[in-house]
């Protein structure tokens, strides 16, 4: 039984484990079919864990993996979950002009619709790699029939961040229109803003600082946005040759994730993004009561 009665808003980011930005230097795209893939499998335990405690999330998916995975993208759907998409190839939004971006977001979403005929009108960059600068691309999102974003980290951090931004749920103004953004957790110490939405700070990290992060997000009401990715629960995976320091955060605590993450979905109860965003955007922000 879950000791959180606010729901909190649980979501996986759909990529193999060769996808990973970390591992651009030492992984070659036009070799991403000769790699033995791993994420299918890995989603279906986790839908099969979501079932058992109850919970319900959003998979944010890369639209190269879904492509292959057309029966993967149905039973997320069936399973009560929502689809959402990662860009086509998983490529930093720094790295790609507004048309190149534009054509994957389209493209992704087009495919996930095909596939499954749910409406797909989510969005998280690659490594939140939305910062200042690249706001263009709330703009595209919107004029692409997005509604809301799930990438603007609120922390300064080296590689991504948008420091200054917001830490709960909250409408975006642009001239495209309003756009809901769902930032990942943090947690306030001092005046430092400290990531704690998942991720490397789940599995290298002490359980207790994303437990601190939706227990403060909880008690100002509002839901703490958590993440995960498919490889980060698969010791098993093959393993690259890479620096110590990458070595660490890609592969380091990788074991340990799946005891954290059955306590998590023990602890709190988590929803789908999109079963909280309301359709008034004049409310004061995108969240409707909770139940």
């Amino acid at each position: 039984m879950a000791s959180a009665s606010y729901p909190h808003l649980f979501s996986l980011d759909v990529e193999e484990y060769f996808q990973v930005v970390a591992l651009d230097p030492y992984t070659s795209r036009d070799q991403w079919d000769r790699y033995p893939p791993r994420a299918a499998a890995a989603t279906y335990r986790l839908l099969e864990l979501l079932a058992a405690r109850g919970a319900r999330g959003t998979f944010f998916t890369v639209g190269w993996f879904a492509q292959r995975n057309a029966d993967l993208m149905k039973a997320i759907v069936a399973g009560g979950h929502e689809l959402a998409s990662h860009t086509w190839d998983h490529v930093r939004v720094t790295h790609q002009t507004p048309e190149v971006f534009r054509d994957s977001v389209r493209r992704t979403k087009r495919l996930l619709e095909d596939q499954t005929g749910t409406a797909v009108i989510g969005f998280r960059a690659p490594s939140y790699s939305i910062v200042q600068g690249t706001e263009w691309a709330l703009d595209v999102l919107l004029e692409e029939g997005y509604r809301y974003d799930s990438s603007l980290f609120p922390v300064s951090r080296r590689g991504y961040g948008y420091a200054g931004g917001q830490r709960d749920p909250y409408w975006i103004d642009r001239a495209a229109g309003r756009l809901a953004e769902f930032p990942p957790a943090t947690l306030q110490l001092g005046p430092k803003t400290l990531p704690a939405a998942g991720g490397a700070y789940f599995r290298l990290l002490p359980y207790a600082l994303v437990q601190s992060a939706l227990r403060s997000a909880g008690a100002r009401g509002a839901p703490g946005t958590f993440y995960l990715h498919p490889w980060e629960y698969d010791p098993g995976q093959p393993r690259f040759a890479v620096p110590l320091l990458t070595r660490i955060r890609h592969y380091g605590g990788q074991a340990g994730v799946w005891p954290r993450l059955e306590r998590l979905l023990r602890e709190f109860r988590f929803e789908r993004i999109d079963a909280l965003l309301t359709d008034d955007v004049s409310a004061p922000t995108p969240l409707r009561p909770p139940a």
